[in-house]
């Protein structure tokens, strides 16, 4: 799951809602790091897995305002990521991603 993700489909948000900053995307390191954007809300991923899935712990923040939470990510047979944010005491949001295709012409 090494990789940048970008997140196609949060069904708890209308479509164009998500992508209201920036667009949406989760990044894993490779190394148990990372980080995640959507809506107004940022945060850094700290997490274990392999793989296929990863348990993950985050803090960061919704519209200035310090947040953490936890969520996970499943690698699915159509190479898509499946997983769920959630806020603790708070919402949880689900996810659909695909891989981030970067172009190799970039500066």
């Amino acid at each position: 799951m090494k990789g940048k993700w970008r997140i196609t489909k949060m069904p708890d948000y209308t479509p164009d809602y998500p992508d209201m900053v920036e667009p949406d995307y989760i990044l894993f390191d490779g190394q148990g790091g990372g980080e995640f954007a959507f809506d107004c809300v940022t945060g850094g991923i700290f997490g274990a897995g392999n793989t296929k899935n990863i348990e993950f712990s985050w803090t960061g923040n919704t519209e200035m305002d310090e947040a953490t939470g936890d969520g996970w990510a499943e690698l699915q047979q159509n190479g898509t990521l499946q997983g769920q944010i959630c806020f603790h005491n708070g919402d949880e949001t689900d996810f659909i991603a695909k891989p981030w295709k970067t172009s190799s012409t970039a500066c």
